[in-house]
């Protein structure tokens, strides 16, 4: 476990995996969803850490991190500038990005605050009603699984909401509608979907800042690569929306994964590594000079 001062001087940890033979390889960070999950839910990204260098950030209150001395600290517009600061301690010019649910809208956040930073990002089904007018097909997806136990039962306690009293029962909550997240409820769901604690107040932190006005404009003028993976079957965030997103940056492409909901490399993991490492390889290729600010 490495440390890096955030914005506000605390010290930060992040993760690092630097493979043999690619040590020398384009670096990827990565950020965990959740909001505020612990980023062991991620794994080995389907091995993609024996292709690539990948740095996960423990963010504000989640794992060795410290929580936020104030809500406001730990939202996904402030925690943007902590990223831009692991981007100088790690020496990068730029940075890749591959971010996963609610660590999308930190990746956005990044992209729309540094974007002359940016090399590129992948988006892993992200939630996208916040920045798209296109309706939600979530329920039309839902019928698909209408009649599976699990899956209705995860849909009533969804319905019900998450009990927010403490930890372990806003732990227990995520646990009860893991079902919904899945495009089918087989053993290697059901024991991923036990990986990762939530921390409640940071997730409560995560969503305290509301993005400006303007943020759709500014993810128009990101001219960095970006890839958005959707599942087909993802009835957490719906499929439109996410097609939607993808066609809001200029150089945006859209990968749909049939047979696959909220974790492709979980439940697609051929096909998730198909759609990603392209990318990956793309953008270390692309290497440039630093800007000229640097």
């Amino acid at each position: 476990m490495s440390l890096y001062a955030g914005f506000d001087g605390t010290p930060l940890h992040y993760s690092e995996s630097r493979p043999d033979p690619h040590r020398h390889r384009l670096p990827v960070i990565v950020l965990a969803g959740g909001a505020a999950r612990h980023p062991s839910y991620l794994g080995d990204l389907a091995g993609l850490d024996g292709r690539f260098p990948l740095i996960i950030p423990h963010l504000r209150g989640v794992g060795h991190s410290p929580a936020p001395s104030q809500d406001e600290v730990g939202s996904f517009w402030r925690q943007a500038e902590d990223l831009e600061l692991l981007r100088k301690h790690l020496g990068l010019d730029r940075v890749v990005l591959a971010a996963h649910s609610a660590g999308t809208r930190l990746a956005i956040a990044y992209a729309a605050q540094f974007p002359q930073r940016l090399a590129g990002m992948a988006l892993i089904t992200p939630p996208a009603g916040y920045l798209v007018d296109a309706p939600s097909d979530a329920e039309q997806l839902m019928v698909r699984h209408r009649g599976e136990p699990a899956f209705d039962a995860a849909v009533q306690a969804s319905e019900a909401g998450p009990d927010l009293s403490d930890d372990d029962a806003f732990n227990a909550w995520q646990i009860r509608v893991a079902p919904m997240g899945y495009a089918s409820w087989g053993a290697a769901e059901q024991a991923h979907a036990v990986i990762g604690r939530w921390n409640l107040a940071a997730a409560k932190a995560y969503f305290s800042v509301e993005p400006p006005g303007d943020l759709v404009a500014r993810v128009g003028r990101v001219t960095a690569p970006v890839l958005v993976i959707a599942g087909a079957d993802d009835c957490l965030t719906g499929l439109a929306p996410v097609k939607a997103l993808a066609a809001r940056f200029p150089s945006g492409r859209l990968e749909v994964l049939e047979r696959c909901g909220h974790y492709p490399w979980v439940e697609r993991p051929e096909a998730f590594r198909r759609a990603i490492d392209p990318f990956l390889d793309e953008r270390e290729r692309a290497k440039s000079p630093p800007p000229a600010d640097f």
